[in-house]
């Protein structure tokens, strides 16, 4: 575990099993910070609170947890670990449709909470460098795009080979302290003007 603690969000509608839970995480070295007995509530404390994980029962009044799940994940917040009673297939199904990160059948021993919560941060860290790895090969190829269609745009007007026309949006860049791609976007919409 890192060295600050992992603060969680729980919701049960038993009070006696957040109790427990809540107990059971803090002798792990967790940090309870909130708790919720519905799903619409706990969807309220973590969009609050912003926690490192999210502990939700499946069964509960108002929001089960798979839908309040799918909502955390869709928002990107943190990673959901669902606590039910049940482990019929179509909970499953839906779980894994929601983006749950976790399945723990009741009962469950304190022991087995700490491998399911640190496997799901890890997993929900590396989710997320891969969303940004993403995000930046997609800027990186519509940067590429746009400076490719103004060097074509550089090589019929002026008669410039590629390289040239590359060295005079690059020179342009750096002279004005703009990226290639607002240098590029210039060219484009004077070209169409």
């Amino acid at each position: 575990m890192s060295e600050s603690k992992l603060r969680i969000v729980i919701a049960d509608d038993e009070p006696i099993i957040r109790l427990d839970l809540k107990k059971m995480l803090e002798d792990s070295g967790y940090e309870v910070v909130g708790e919720a007995g519905d799903g619409v509530r706990a969807l309220e404390l973590v969009r609050n609170l912003k926690p490192d994980v999210v502990i939700l029962d499946i069964k509960m009044p108002e929001m089960d947890g798979i839908d309040a799940a799918r909502i955390i994940t869709e928002e990107k917040i943190a990673p959901v670990l669902l606590l039910t009673a049940y482990s019929q297939i179509d909970l499953v199904n839906r779980a894994k449709d929601a983006g749950v990160y976790s399945y723990l059948v009741k009962p469950f021993k304190q022991a087995d909470l700490m491998p399911q919560i640190e496997v799901a941060v890890a997993r929900w860290e590396a989710y997320q460098k891969i969303e940004e790895q993403a995000a930046s090969l997609e800027e990186k190829l519509e940067t590429r795009k746009v400076v490719d269609r103004a060097k074509g745009i550089l090589m019929d007007q002026y008669g410039l080979k590629e390289q040239e026309a590359f060295r005079r949006i690059q020179v342009q860049s750096m002279n004005t302290r703009k990226s290639m791609r607002e240098i590029a976007e210039a060219i484009i919409i004077a070209h169409n003007i």
